[in-house]
């Protein structure tokens, strides 16, 4: 007869993603995760499979968390607001101390897509979802009258989405307010 399991299966997820976030793949070793999870190596093995698994398992779990919120943040008040609250979010999160290890995508974007097609597909997902988003919220303040651009929704979405990433690198780099700000405020005039 199995042991039952006497840990939290998600929180450790959680924990993990943490070190992963914070150091990236390469730099995490199976001593950094056992720590951070309080897991046995069995455990771990048995639960997740592997640095691999356990990895692809926290960052998806990201992910979806992400979506989650950047819907939620997409669909409150008129469009135009919520296009600025996500972004403005973005800038303000990663302000935090205890986010100021930037987007989780976005670093594997930098660290394993190049050369992992697996990661590289969750990433360009990762892009796409933001996209459609955008381009949802942009039709939608088009029609009441939030977003006065009458350039096409799609194409909108696609500058912004390539100036998530920037927002992301600019904050983590130390990047000055007045001067993200600025840029915002550019970006956001596509709106208009």
């Amino acid at each position: 007869m199995a042991r039952p399991q006497e840990f939290d299966t998600a929180e450790a997820l959680h924990k993990a993603m943490g070190v992963f976030w914070r150091k990236g793949y390469e730099a995490t070793s199976l001593v950094d995760l056992l720590e951070a999870t309080g897991l046995s190596k069995s455990s771990l093995y048995g639960t997740f499979g592997g640095k691999r698994e356990l990895f692809l398992a926290a960052f998806d779990s990201y992910r979806e968390e992400r979506t989650r919120d950047m819907g939620q943040i997409l669909n409150q008040g008129s469009a135009r607001e919520a296009i600025e609250t996500f972004f403005r979010t973005i800038i303000d999160v990663a302000r935090a101390s205890e986010f100021s290890r930037g987007c989780m995508s976005i670093n594997q974007a930098v660290e394993l897509a190049p050369h992992d097609p697996e990661i590289q597909g969750r990433v360009e997902e990762d892009f796409q979802r933001i996209e459609d988003a955008l381009t949802y919220t942009i039709k939608r303040g088009q029609a009441d009258g939030s977003v006065r651009s009458n350039k096409d929704a799609r194409e909108l979405a696609r500058l912004f989405v390539v100036a998530f990433p920037g927002l992301q690198v600019m904050m983590r780099a130390g990047g000055n307010k007045p001067r993200l700000d600025d840029a915002l405020r550019l970006i956001l005039s596509n709106l208009d």
